[in-house]
């Protein structure tokens, strides 16, 4: 590819392409990067500057860029076949990915349903635990319960179970009601969704959960106890319980899925983002025993799913799932994040916790938030901390005032170190006034 100067890069972008979540009258303006490649765990621009991806580029990223064994592992499946449907039939990298990750599920025994991304295997949920209830001739359960600054993603179904913001507003008449209780900014939201189940629970079709963290409410966490009070209660009554882990799964908090930390085992659970390493679109549904034989019965009968996607188990991206799954035990990753979430933990309390315009600090395992709290409205200190924080080389992003880290699984003292450090140093240039 011919050589450009950065601004250039910047007009072709504009020109064609149209970026998720941002305003493009104005993009131009932001000084956004134009990634080029990477190395490790830093991306560099088309002008040849380094930064370390802080964000794992948007929470998908868990061993680094260009990992040898993963790259290997692609072109490996490149000479067998890169795709085959697996409507009705089914490939040898699908079914070899599927065997490894079946046992480290949170529910044993399950079946894999796949898609391209996380939202799309939140929909998938949606619609296998409504049609669970009518193939038992229940038609009654039509609700779901959810919680308060919940975010499932931005397919309609997924909206809906959304508690709005980031724009959505505007989608109100297309989106279906659902029951909602506070989330975990309220400490005993635990007591508001028992309550909610005890009087709505004949007419619920499942119980939806971020178990541990709401990582789009700005890293708002609660207790594993918590967690496992509610969802114990839900299955309890007899309501399908449907985790959400595509954010919270693959190792952000300190085990390969938050379920495990919580001692839930839900009905359904939809995976996503670190399924692949970040290396190409893959998610999933799986469906426990119990749910997956309520859709057993005779040859094309009203029993069967009828759902699927084009690229449903993508052969390429099972492939590199399965050797991503492998490298997180050989190289034992989980321990490394334990060790490195409690470094950064500390760090956090000695640099960030009580810097001018800090609100508040939360994390579980690498999974941070940084509340802001701005003097006044219209500040956008979310924004400027993390263009102040890009300028030091260090990528974050922010959901609004609240600023995101989530480094890579494999992420060094060092690192954890020189994240904090350049945080530290962006809030003094912001919000040191």
């Amino acid at each position: 590819m011919p050589t450009s100067d950065h601004a250039d890069w910047i007009r072709r972008d504009a020109a064609v392409v149209w970026h998720g979540f941002t305003q493009m009258s104005c993009y131009a303006d932001n000084t956004p990067l134009i990634i080029d490649r990477a190395e490790g765990r830093e991306l560099v621009d088309t002008d040849g500057n380094r930064y370390l991806d802080a964000i794992s580029s948007l929470w998908v990223t868990t061993l680094g860029h260009r990992v040898p064994e993963l790259d290997d592992a692609v072109r490996a499946q490149l000479d067998r076949v890169a795709h085959t449907t697996l409507l009705g039939n089914g490939n040898t990298a699908t079914i070899r990915f599927t065997e490894a990750l079946v046992p480290r599920l949170p529910t044993p025994g399950c079946h894999v349903l796949y898609a391209s991304d996380g939202a799309a295997a939140v929909e998938q949920a949606l619609r296998i635990a409504f049609q669970w209830w009518t193939n038992q001739g229940e038609h009654s359960r039509q609700h779901y319960l959810a919680l308060g600054d919940a975010y499932h993603g931005d397919t309609i179904g997924a909206l809906s179970l959304g508690a709005g913001g980031f724009g959505t507003d505007v989608y109100d008449p297309l989106r279906f009601p659902v029951l909602r209780t506070p989330g975990y900014h309220d400490p005993h939201w635990d007591d508001a969704a028992v309550a909610a189940l005890d009087e709505h629970g004949d007419e619920l079709a499942a119980l939806v959960i971020e178990p541990l963290v709401q990582g789009a409410a700005g890293m708002a966490v609660t207790t594993p106890q918590q967690v496992r009070r509610v969802v114990d209660h839900a299955q309890a009554l007899g309501i399908l319980v449907i985790a959400d882990e595509v954010a919270v799964g693959f190792g952000r908090t300190g085990t390969l899925f938050a379920s495990e930390q919580c001692g839930i085992e839900p009905d359904l659970v939809a995976m996503g983002k670190g399924i692949t390493g970040g290396y190409l679109p893959l998610s999933a549904t799986a469906a426990s025993p119990k749910v997956y034989d309520g859709f057993l019965g005779e040859d094309l009968s009203e029993t069967t799913l009828y759902h699927g996607h084009s690229y449903s188990g993508n052969a390429l991206a099972c492939a590199v799932a399965l050797r991503h799954l492998e490298l997180l035990d050989d190289w034992d990753v989980l321990t490394n994040v334990v060790a490195r979430a409690d470094e950064l933990g500390t760090l956090l309390a000695e640099q960030v916790t009580d810097a001018p315009g800090v609100g508040d600090v939360r994390r579980r395992g690498l999974m941070t938030g940084v509340e802001l709290a701005p003097p006044a409205d219209g500040l956008r200190w979310g924004r400027r901390v993390c263009a102040a924080a890009v300028r030091r080389g260090v990528l974050l992003r922010p959901l609004g005032d609240v600023v995101v880290l989530m480094p890579p699984l494999t992420v060094t003292a060092e690192e954890i170190n020189r994240i904090v450090e350049t945080l530290a140093a962006a809030l003094d240039e912001v919000c040191g006034d």
